[in-house]
């Protein structure tokens, strides 16, 4: 089978369609393969011969990249978006692409997960598919592709149809990968899972050429070599690379490690307000106060606005047994947040004028893993972003977090004997 006739031959597998039938514009004559082969060229995204526009009431995104590649398209709700995931394109650019679409609120891609890229398209409210259809083409000895997807307005019954349709087994949430098994050793190691937050097609806060996914990486990737020259400790990171994590997949790579404690580092950004030095963040129903309270609905935001949705997510910890695992989990979370903060200050670094702060964070949510939210500085204070981008200080940070953790599991092994 040829590389046209196979990507189109994907393409009738992977687009999924709201009204469940097929693809306008492909033939489907041709069977899908049994395993998905795995491109090994990048794809590129050509944004000057891309475009978003409006055409008689329509929304049509017409897109143009360097050889066909698999894909699908849905559309989500809460907000109302169209996503459409497409195996290893390369979106560099997209903020060149000609857009003149007045429907379109917010408008990003980036890698979603391992090998596949995601481009996510905020709407104003109820869109459908009307047509979509990739068309293959040459440019000289290179073969091309062109996707082309025509949305049309909807009603709301139908779009709440169209959006509930469940998505492939193990899409959107996938199981985790790579998690080493830790065996404990008798004197018994800490196991932390280091969480950088954001990442793939959730860039995070920015500032001056700078992402909070790349800087909470860089700074995860050193933490972790600290502790993994110490034999007390062993260390999982929920994510090794710029790609995307799911909230919930997050916590389930803490589940899967055994984790001791969950630590998920931050560096976000204020709108309003002055905001710097380190902040460590507890879950709780009601936010310390409304900076807190935003940055939880960003976090919640930046997932659903990446395809991901929440919305059903609290069912999972409205259980009794879940509020009596936490009962027992909040004392210890509360310990191993001051002598995180009790550490970061006797090494003289700086901390918010209120260090310790709560937060509806669903990444916080595990039950019985004590969790932690640090957010490292604020990429609105040019003073912590200049901290964030210094190794010496992060070298400082990262030591000073190490001993809080020694002095928390200290403490909370005696208190442990002490109570068994």
């Amino acid at each position: 089978m040829g590389v046209s006739r196979l990507a189109r031959a994907l393409a009738v597998a992977f687009a999924v369609m709201l009204s469940g039938g097929p693809v306008p514009g492909l033939k489907a004559e041709t069977s899908p393969p049994a395993v998905t082969p795995v491109l090994s060229a990048l794809a590129r995204f050509d944004p000057a011969q891309s475009s978003l526009s409006q055409e008689t009431g329509d929304l049509v995104l017409d897109l143009s990249i360097s050889q066909p590649v698999p894909w699908r398209v849905r559309m989500l709700d809460n907000p109302p978006r169209m996503i459409l995931d497409m195996r290893e394109v390369d979106w560099a650019g997209l903020e060149r692409m000609p857009q003149v679409a007045e429907p379109v609120r917010a408008m990003r891609a980036g890698i979603f997960r391992p090998g596949w890229s995601r481009l996510v398209i905020e709407l104003d409210g109820p869109w459908q598919v009307l047509r979509a259809g990739m068309e293959t083409g040459r440019a000289g000895a290179a073969e091309t592709a062109r996707l082309t997807i025509r949305l049309s307005p909807s009603s709301a019954a139908n779009f709440a149809k169209i959006t509930a349709l469940p998505e492939p087994e193990e899409w959107s949430l996938p199981v985790p990968a790579d998690v080493p098994v830790i065996a404990r050793r008798a004197g018994g190691s800490i196991i932390v899972v280091l969480d950088p937050g954001h990442g793939g097609i959730d860039p995070g806060a920015e500032r001056d050429g700078h992402k909070e996914a790349d800087l909470m990486l860089t700074f995860a990737r050193e933490f972790k070599e600290l502790l993994a020259r110490d034999e007390r400790f062993k260390v999982v990171l929920t994510r090794e690379e710029d790609i995307f994590v799911p909230l919930e997949t997050r916590i389930s790579v803490a589940r899967a490690a055994g984790a001791d404690l969950f630590l998920s580092l931050h560096a976000d950004a204020l709108a309003e307000g002055e905001a710097h030095g380190a902040t460590l963040y507890t879950l709780s129903d009601a936010a310390s106060d409304a900076a807190a309270e935003a940055l939880a609905e960003r976090h919640e935001r930046d997932d659903l606005l990446a395809g991901i949705d929440l919305s059903a997510q609290d069912d999972l910890v409205a259980t009794v047994l879940i509020d009596m695992a936490r009962t027992e989990t909040k004392p210890r979370i509360d310990r191993l947040v001051s002598a995180l903060e009790a550490s970061i200050k006797g090494a003289d670094l700086r901390m918010h004028r209120k260090p310790h702060q709560e937060g509806g964070f669903s990444v916080l949510k595990s039950p019985d893993i004590p969790s932690v939210l640090v957010e490292l500085g604020f990429l609105s204070s040019a003073r912590d972003l200049k901290r964030l981008t210094d190794p010496e200080w992060r070298a400082r940070m990262a030591a000073a977090m190490r001993d809080g953790i020694l002095a928390w599991a200290k403490e909370d092994a005696a208190l442990r004997a002490a109570r068994d």
